[in-house]
């Protein structure tokens, strides 16, 4: 994933309280130092910059890490306010929507969006069910983990279909994003498309019926010809595009193997007896992709260290107090997110984990999805598949959340010096532009259903892997008296170590 974030300091610097840079604020608990003089306050803000949200601010002209600046709202502002923005919209009302500037952040919402979405065909037109091999006219097709491509069982030849993101255009810079943009793949789910299909073989003219609940393919029974599930129908079942396995099948079976066996003291002993490493399957989950074009603003407090000591509590406890200066802190600054990935399943998005530790396909991630290829039904034999039962429209919301997490971060990287953390009391997001795409994810997965005596409910755990890296993570039930026991032996030793240490001193 990668953020672009443009510079804080160049468009919204930090600010200092209203008036005059403030005196030393003792942190609540902590110790005033006392008074040696007048302390140095931060640079005086430069007279370029301006609370107007329609002007660029100047960078402070500040020898020190923190430049404080005038709040919107400042008396003292005012005077700098050019007076020809609001005379535009009487001049020009027609072109108004235009002369507003892209970055400006919303006023009360959490987030924005702009209405939508417009749409993006990314159908392969493949509507006779009949994925050929392009050599020689094949349909027994099936994809090679140890290559990544296809591979026709007729001829042997091997290909791979064509990025998404060249084949439908989907690499335009996300800065051009304006409002939502879909992939047809990822249009919202209706409850009145079924998800059987019927299709008609286009080699023998034969009626196929394939459930697309249960299977993405089905052999025609009269000239045999393997059928597809191609068409991208309102039931989540076809997505956009698809990430192929890299990892093979025993590759797998030898990394959820390893993993069991590196936790193997701990496991509960029935589980180390029905431990069958041959029942990894792979598995393709749905997931969104979204790339967003955004604009952040974020409001708070900054602390800056200026003193600290150590003082004696009683007979042999010390304890530190800090001092600080306490400043006010605003970034503004325009985004861009490539590739966030968001699961829109809604049995594997629940985290309860009372009930599954399917959370840990999160632990196994990235995905190199800017690899995911078109969608090819040949890509799924042999393996199995969920289809996307959460539309776009319930999935803004989190995507919003995380772009506004990714901005925090961004935001504390460009004001280090603040060294006692800031703390974000204002923040609002503005989504400019956002585009989706469906796309299917490889997984290895390992599951062991543990029961839970007497209540009727169990845990199921799994043990995951990355099906194009390894990466490797999971939950295995535990053998809790071991563990207490281990836990209260340490306790004691700790207890008797700590006792002689204090003898001898």
């Amino acid at each position: 994933m990668n953020e672009n974030i443009g510079n804080p300091a160049q468009q919204v610097p930090p600010v200092a309280p209203y008036g005059a840079p403030p005196a030393p604020t003792a942190v609540p608990g902590a110790f005033a130092p006392p008074a040696a003089g007048p302390q140095a306050a931060p640079a005086p803000p430069s007279p370029q910059v301006t609370p107007n949200p329609q002007a660029t601010p100047a960078a402070p002209a500040a020898p020190a890490p923190v430049t404080p600046g005038p709040l919107p709202g400042d008396p003292a502002a005012p005077e700098q306010q050019p007076q020809q923005p609001p005379q535009q919209p009487q001049q020009q009302p027609q072109q108004q929507p235009q002369q507003q500037p892209q970055d400006q952040p919303p006023q009360d919402p959490l987030f924005t969006e702009p209405p939508g979405p417009s749409y993006v065909d990314t159908s392969t037109g493949k509507n006779d069910g009949l994925d050929k091999c392009p050599r020689c006219g094949s349909t027994g097709i099936s994809l090679r983990p140890e290559t990544g491509m296809l591979i026709c069982h007729f001829c042997r030849h091997q290909w791979q279909e064509a990025k998404i993101t060249e084949a439908f255009s989907l690499d335009s810079p996300i800065g051009e994003l304006r409002g939502r943009m879909l992939g047809t793949g990822a249009q919202a789910i209706s409850e009145d498309v079924s998800d059987v299909l019927t299709l008609k073989c286009g080699a023998c003219g034969a009626e196929v019926i394939v459930n697309t609940g249960e299977a993405m393919q089905a052999r025609c029974h009269w000239c045999r010809n393997t059928l597809s599930a191609s068409e991208q129908l309102a039931n989540g079942a076809v997505p956009d595009g698809v990430l192929p396995f890299s990892i093979t099948r025993e590759d797998a079976i030898s990394r959820v193997t390893a993993f069991v066996k590196s936790r193997k003291f701990f496991a509960h002993p029935a589980f180390v007896r029905e431990f069958e490493p041959s029942s990894v399957v792979g598995v393709y989950l749905p997931y969104l992709v979204v790339d967003a074009h955004a604009h952040a603003s974020l409001q708070g407090v900054g602390e800056i260290l200026t003193g600290q000591r150590t003082v004696k509590r009683g007979d042999n406890d010390t304890v530190t107090l800090y001092s600080a200066d306490v400043y006010e802190v605003s970034r503004a600054f325009s985004m861009e997110v490539d590739d966030l990935v968001l699961e829109s399943s809604a049995e594997r998005a629940d985290m309860t984990i009372f009930r599954n530790t399917n959370n840990v396909i999160n632990a196994i991630q990235p995905f190199d999805v800017e690899h995911a290829v078109s969608y090819n039904a040949n890509y799924l034999r042999g393996f199995t598949s969920e289809k996307r039962d959460l539309d776009v429209e319930a999935m803004v919301p989190r995507a919003a959340d995380a772009t506004l997490s990714i901005a925090r971060v961004r935001a504390r990287e460009a004001a280090r010096a603040y060294d006692r953390g800031i703390r974000w009391t204002d923040e609002s997001l503005t989504l400019h532009g956002t585009r989706w795409v469906s796309v299917y994810l490889p997984v290895w997965l390992y599951s062991y259903y543990q029961p839970r005596g007497g209540t009727g409910q169990g845990l199921v755990h799994y043990v995951a892997v990355n099906g194009r890296t390894g990466e490797t993570m999971g939950s295995v039930p535990i053998r809790q008296g071991r563990l207490i026991g281990i836990s209260v032996a340490i306790g004691i030793v700790g207890t008797i170590l700590g006792g002689i240490a204090s003898l001898v001193i």
